[in-house]
């Protein structure tokens, strides 16, 4: 099942690079006490993921902080590593925090996987963005396969 607006975001581990290695991240922890930006991709240097959805909210990172939020962050199924390096190519330093769920366990908890098996990529996350406030997802926009409209910083930030 999907989780809607409303609801406590799902309990689960991902990773997230420190100067000591990949290190966890609890959501519990990640959205407690402020307003958060996440949006999640169906992988890591992926074309429509880097030419236009990770660009977007690194552009528009400033202007989201202006209307209240605290941090952004970009989940992919993908391990830290790769998280990481993706990271550093897109220059995403002090504006987007890069999280790796590279088992899909947050994935599966939010109930937004995409099977990509038929063109070999295994199971991944279906692409959308959300706000979440304090734990609870106070907007959610889940994209039509293949579509990037409502998942966009520009979205995001027009409804903030």
């Amino acid at each position: 099942m999907t989780v809607k607006v409303g609801d406590k975001v799902p309990s689960a581990k991902m990773k997230q690079m420190s100067a000591e290695g990949p290190k966890d991240v609890s959501t519990d922890d990640f959205f407690k006490g402020k307003k958060v930006a996440l949006f999640a991709v169906p992988g890591a240097f992926t074309p429509t993921c880097s030419a236009k959805h990770l660009p977007g909210f690194v552009e528009k990172a400033a202007d989201l902080k202006k209307k209240g939020i605290d941090t952004i962050a970009c989940v992919s199924v993908n391990d830290a590593f790769v998280m990481d390096a993706w990271g550093k190519a897109q220059n995403v330093s002090g504006k987007v925090e890069m999280l790796g769920d590279g088992n899909g366990e947050f994935t599966k908890a939010m109930g937004l996987e995409l099977d990509g098996t038929p063109n070999g990529l295994g199971k991944r996350s279906q692409r959308y963005a959300m706000v979440v406030d304090n734990g609870v997802i106070k907007q959610l926009y889940v994209e039509q396969p293949r579509a990037f409209e409502v998942s966009s910083a520009d979205h995001v930030l027009k409804n903030l």
